[in-house]
């Protein structure tokens, strides 16, 4: 990435906006085979789980194995099977032996990029309604999943959508493959959007279309070239009276949400993302010259507060890095956690009926416009309506 080595290290920056100073860590270069040193250089960036590192000297021989790893000044270096190819050995693109399928030519204006474990049966909704209204292409982080992701994602892939997968197997590193995502995108994609499978963009000014365009989405991009970054609202929305996962889909079984909004999740310009790749999972740390910019025509739907049964799952573990689990007694009063819950996965009584305050039909009705009852469970090949004059939508 720019010439520079990415680094991505759990337990050097161990706290939220605590973060070790540069000058204080070396990046090393080591021989595979017998663990000679082959260079110490200090590393130009630390911030969360991810270090910018130069990359070794240029006389080193190309036939060489090497390995990175960190090392605090003062502490032993870090255990790793991090690999370094040297540049004449780097013949494919980023994620090149990870992803499904090889990566499509041409930059794409709109990606989204989300990390998933045990959540397949969410995922074709999730896609076909986003690629629908403007999304291009899909990265999916698979953090551990023991489902059929694999199958629903060839079954996407196959029916046209472009869909990529990569393994992501480390506990709590959220935001590092976040980071990950935006410097190894960024000559695929214009844009990025980073949500979860329970959350979709989505205007109240969308109810009145007979079909869905790709325009609806494009149209938030159309903003001065200062602007790194459009965030929205999210909308929780809660159980709805499900008591089981509803066979008509997230968007049409989930109805009732609570008014106020709070957080934010933000479409991103990958290219306007800061060096250190700092990100909350909300929203990134933009260059100097970049700004953020609110839309508040689009909002994110989140179903947050699903069926007991899928909701509980939750209480397994977190994905951010400085999240504490739900069955640890420690920051009771963070807003992860759910109003109510205590930290043991057992349901409340009215569970069902919590987190009713609106009554928002909204997207449940225009997708049965477009796609009939059960929009969930119905989805077939992509059907995208191409912008064409006088399609546009202003959010």
């Amino acid at each position: 990435v720019g010439g520079d080595v990415l680094v991505f290290a759990k337990g050097v920056n161990r706290r939220k906006k605590v973060n070790r100073a540069a000058a204080d860590i070396r990046c090393l270069y080591y021989r595979a085979d017998a663990g000679n040193a082959v260079a110490s250089l200090p590393a130009t960036t630390s911030a969360q789980q991810v270090f910018r590192c130069p990359p070794p000297p240029a006389t080193t021989p190309v036939d060489l194995e090497l390995r990175v790893t960190l090392a605090v000044v003062g502490e032993q270096p870090i255990p790793s099977l991090a690999t370094y190819d040297l540049p004449r050995r780097r013949d494919s693109p980023p994620m090149s032996s990870h992803v499904t399928e090889s990566t499509p030519s041409g930059k794409r204006l709109i990606c989204a990029c989300t990390m998933v474990r045990d959540v397949a049966k969410f995922l074709r909704e999730w896609v076909v309604y986003h690629a629908a209204v403007g999304v291009d292409r899909f990265y999916v982080y698979d953090n551990g999943s023991e489902d059929d992701l694999v199958d629903q994602v060839r079954h996407l892939t196959s029916d046209g959508f472009e869909v990529f997968t990569m393994s992501w197997p480390w506990p709590k590193t959220l935001e590092a493959a976040l980071s990950y995502s935006a410097a190894v995108h960024r000559d695929s994609c214009e844009w990025m959007v980073f949500i979860d499978v329970d959350e979709f963009l989505f205007s109240p000014h969308w109810v009145h279309s007979e079909n869905p365009t790709k325009s609806m989405l494009h149209s938030i991009t159309t903003v001065g070239e200062d602007i790194g970054q459009v965030s929205m609202w999210c909308a929780d929305f809660g159980p709805s009276g499900q008591t089981a996962h509803p066979k008509e889909g997230v968007i049409q079984g989930y109805t009732c949400r609570r008014q106020i909004m709070e957080r934010r999740k933000s479409l991103v310009r990958l290219g306007a993302v800061d060096r250190s790749l700092t990100n909350s999972v909300h929203y990134f740390l933009l260059q100097p010259g970049f700004r953020s910019k609110w839309n508040t025509r689009v909002r994110v739907n989140h179903y947050k507060y699903q069926a007991w049964d899928e909701f509980k799952v939750k209480f397994r573990r977190r994905a951010s890095t400085y999240t504490v689990d739900w069955t640890n007694k420690k920051n009771p009063r963070s807003n992860d956690r759910t109003p109510g819950l205590g930290f043991e996965a057992v349901e409340p009584a009215g569970w069902p009926h919590r987190f009713c305050e609106v009554n928002d039909t909204l997207l449940r009705d225009v997708t049965r416009r477009w796609y009939g009852l059960g929009f969930g469970n119905k989805l077939g090949r992509r059907r995208i309506i191409g912008t064409t004059p006088g399609s546009s939508y202003n959010v």
